[in-house]
């Protein structure tokens, strides 16, 4: 597979038609494996896609023990398979970023599996396939590169744990991987300065 998947949450303008057209493929059993999140709620509108970013070593495949979540050889995380998955929800709450979803109704986890079965193919995923805006990419790097700004990324940093994946954040060009922990770290301090400016506004 020579195409990359990239997400530029950027380009999203949250119409949710990806979602739609997850719930739409054949093999999914009427469930999206793709959702939107808001990047900020209480802030913005601004929303991005979520899909299975499958990890070069997927921490989901990891705590598994029942092995039913596999990889393929071009570095496709697979959703578990029916007849290992013992709904133990380990995946669910391993993934650093929320992916997987234990379905209820048939006692199994389900993530989105990049559509494998159109993209071993040389076809795009479902959700590219209908993205309006570009904001879910699969193609060509130079491709992509010719025609957008930025820098897709594909290493992530929890605290010291460092996460490379198959599918790529669109970042700016002085980006060269994406500190999940930083993030947050600035995150709170600004809650604290939101706090800071509440009391001086209630003085």
């Amino acid at each position: 597979m020579d195409s990359v998947f990239i997400v530029d949450p950027a380009r999203c303008i949250g119409c949710e038609a990806c979602v739609q057209a997850c719930a739409e493929c054949g093999t999914h059993r009427g469930v999206s494996m793709i959702h939107l999140e808001f990047v900020d709620r209480a802030h913005s509108v601004q929303t991005t896609p979520q899909v299975c970013m499958h990890c070069e070593e997927p921490t989901c495949a990891q705590v598994c023990p029942a092995d039913a979540i596999k990889q393929t050889p071009d570095g496709v995380t697979q959703s578990s398979l029916k007849p290992r998955c013992i709904g133990c929800q380990n995946c669910v709450l391993a993934c650093p970023y929320g992916v997987p979803k234990y379905q209820v109704e048939i006692d199994q986890m389900m993530k989105c599996d990049m559509c494998y079965d159109r993209t071993s193919v040389g076809k795009r995923p479902m959700c590219a396939t209908v993205c309006p805006s570009e904001a879910l990419y699969f193609g060509p790097l130079e491709e992509w590169r010719g025609r957008r700004r930025g820098r897709p990324v594909g290493t992530w940093r929890f605290g010291r744990q460092v996460v490379r994946t198959r599918v790529m954040m669109v970042m700016p060009e002085s980006v060269d991987r994406i500190d999940v922990w930083a993030d947050k770290r600035q995150g709170a301090g600004r809650e604290d300065r939101l706090d800071e400016r509440r009391a001086e506004v209630a003085d």
